[in-house]
């Protein structure tokens, strides 16, 4: 593991340690740490771990029930060879010391089995090793024995094998280490508990750590949102501490403050009772081990108000229930209500107001679409009905039976939800895919004239993209809008390429709309008269480069005495050329005689 060295700031009191933004640098100060592993060291013990390979196979093969084994860091050597009472023979031979650790079922087999066994497998490796054998009381006794530089060292040590305490260990004193590092002389405990303490820790069990943090000196700050503050810094050391162990492990850390453990010790909290009962301090500054002490001589009692209050629990029990089965049935509520307003809005409707709900949803999905069955419109009466009694207070109580048939039929009645949408979703697309190919294609005819749809394309590529007067861009979406009705058949349009598609043929529409708004602005500066025949009403478009008569969107050049199909860009055009002439335009014999063949009678207004 690699940590950063950063310059140390001192701080000044627990504020100014929370407001400091110190990068963790190696606790060589911190009392009860040992030394980072270094990445040149690292390199070293993966080279020292493939040499004891074969020692280690041959171990856990003859005592299958090692929980784990390491090699020691080794400025912690020295350490575990006092403690040990190595000779100096022995030491002179500079061996890598290991520790093994056992279940404490097996203390009683270590001096006439498993040393024995142990020395002999030293011998045959031809290697200088000092086993340390181990068990998880032993390991924990240093924590109760304030040695807490031997739980650091085991922590971190090289694994050779391990079936997850050390890891778990690792885990715990890396987090350990880097909140020591921030808050410095504040951490007043740091204690492990659960699976870690009972031995029971595999490679996916959970952490679980309590922290005490001494707030005395902190005065400005209240109480909660210091506390709220702690937690968040703390907890934010989890995800480093998680990736520097390379564990999979879950950390759990509790955060206390002094005062608040102090007050909950007082009371003996059953919560805090547990705590001090079974855990073991990594670190402690004189404030968990006398608890811990005391309370196995039977000295940390309740007072008689603790008593009082934590029998009132059982007073209350009925009405928290109660409380509860209800609040569970408000939550049924809002998951059935909200889920069918937004089938309503997708049906393109307003989301109803709950006290409209139910006769909406039968207007809209039980009449309308025929998409919802009676039965279910029955169970949102239902539902809604009980969350009105529960309003004007005449539901007290719900039984919890009859909230696990609301729970079950929800569950039945959302699912028959998901299949509503589905159904108004492919109703929406073939009616967003008949709109939009409509809508283009109408718009298109009114400008190029009544033709087909390929014609159409055609026209739209040659006579207003390639002249610059329709963005290029648009190409793609009106090929899309083509080719949309026969994919919306064979149902291979989502909902989401339909609504994107939609979006497009909107700004399809916008863009030709006002193309068709520019083109009308030109015809207002020309000479139009209006012609009337029979019971119907035309225009007759006269310019100095030819003559126009506009009727039900079709566009027809009288040339000679007829009529000839024309569009919108061949009147355009005309009407340019007229604006930039000027001169002045006459209703000749020969439009009146071509007015008169296609017309029949008509008249003139002037």
């Amino acid at each position: 593991m690699l940590f950063v060295d950063m310059q140390e700031k001192k701080s000044h009191g627990l504020s100014d340690a929370m407001s400091s933004t110190n990068t963790y640098v190696p606790p060589g100060n911190i009392p009860g740490s040992m030394p980072q592993i270094s990445d040149e060291n690292l390199a070293k013990n993966e080279k020292l771990k493939e040499s004891f390979e074969d020692f280690k196979k041959k171990l856990v093969k003859k005592f299958p029930f090692t929980t784990f084994l390491s090699i020691l860091p080794a400025p912690a050597f020295k350490l575990f060879e006092e403690d040990e009472g190595l000779l100096p023979e022995e030491i002179a031979k500079k061996p890598i010391h290991m520790v093994m650790l056992i279940p404490e079922d097996e203390f009683k087999n270590i001096p006439k089995k498993i040393k024995p066994e142990i020395l002999k497998l030293v011998k045959e490796s031809k290697q200088e090793l000092w086993v340390h054998i181990k068990t998880e009381v032993d390991l924990w006794n240093y924590g109760l024995d304030s040695k807490f530089e031997f739980v650091d060292a085991i922590a971190s040590s090289f694994p050779l094998h391990d079936k997850g305490l050390l890891g778990s260990m690792r885990l715990a004193n890396i987090h350990k280490t880097l909140v020591l590092r921030k808050f410095e002389k504040y951490v007043a405990s740091y204690v492990v508990g659960g699976s870690l303490v009972r031995g029971t820790a595999d490679k996916t069990s959970d952490v679980d750590t309590f922290v005490i943090i001494d707030d005395t000196d902190v005065k400005r700050m209240p109480r909660l949102q210091l506390l709220e503050k702690l937690r968040g810094m703390i907890h934010d050391y989890i995800r480093e501490a998680t990736a520097l162990s390379g564990t999979k492990n879950v950390l759990n850390v509790q955060v206390y403050l002094l005062t608040d453990f102090w007050d909950n010790v007082k009371d003996a909290n059953p919560v805090m009772f547990t705590f001090i009962r079974d855990g073991v301090p990594m670190y402690d500054r004189g404030t968990f081990l006398p608890w811990k002490l005391l309370l196995q001589m039977g000295k940390v009692k309740p007072s008689p108000e603790a008593v009082d209050k934590f029998m009132k629990y059982g007073e209350q029990n009925e009405s928290l229930v109660t409380r509860r089965l209800i609040d569970a049935m408000v939550d049924i509520y809002w998951g059935v209500v909200t889920p069918t307003q937004a089938l309503v809005m997708l049906a393109g409707h307003a989301p109803p107001a709950p006290k409209h709900m139910v006769a909406d949803v039968k207007k809209v999905l039980v009449d309308t679409e025929k998409i919802m069955s009676v039965n279910e419109l029955k169970f949102l009466e239902r539902v809604i009905k009980l969350y009105k009694d529960y309003e004007h207070g005449t539901l007290k109580t719900i039984p919890g039976k009859e909230v696990d048939e609301l729970l079950e039929e929800s569950k039945k009645y959302d699912k028959k939800l998901q299949e509503i949408r589905k159904k108004l979703e492919a109703r929406l697309i073939v009616h967003d895919a008949d709109r939009s190919y409509k809508e283009v294609f109408d718009l298109l005819k009114k400008i190029f004239g009544d033709k087909s749809v390929d014609a159409l394309v055609k026209d739209v590529n040659n006579e207003l993209i390639a002249k610059g007067k329709l963005q290029p861009r648009f190409a793609k979406p009106l090929k899309e809008i083509v080719a949309m009705k026969s994919r919306v058949k064979s149902g291979k349009i989502t909902s989401l390429e339909m609504g994107a598609l939609r979006r497009d043929a909107i700004e399809l529409i916008k863009e030709l709309l006002d193309y068709t708004q520019r083109a009308d602005l030109l015809l207002e500066e020309k000479e139009v008269v209006e012609v009337v025949f029979g019971d119907k009403k035309g225009e007759l478009v006269l310019t100095g480069s030819g003559n126009f008569f506009i009727e039900s969107g079709r566009v027809m050049q009288i040339v000679g005495n007829s009529f000839k199909l024309s569009d919108s860009i061949a009147l355009e055009k005309a009407l340019v050329t007229h604006k930039n002439d000027k001169t002045q335009v006459k209703i000749s014999s020969s439009v009146l005689s071509a007015l008169s063949k296609e017309l029949g009678d008509f008249e003139i207004l002037l």
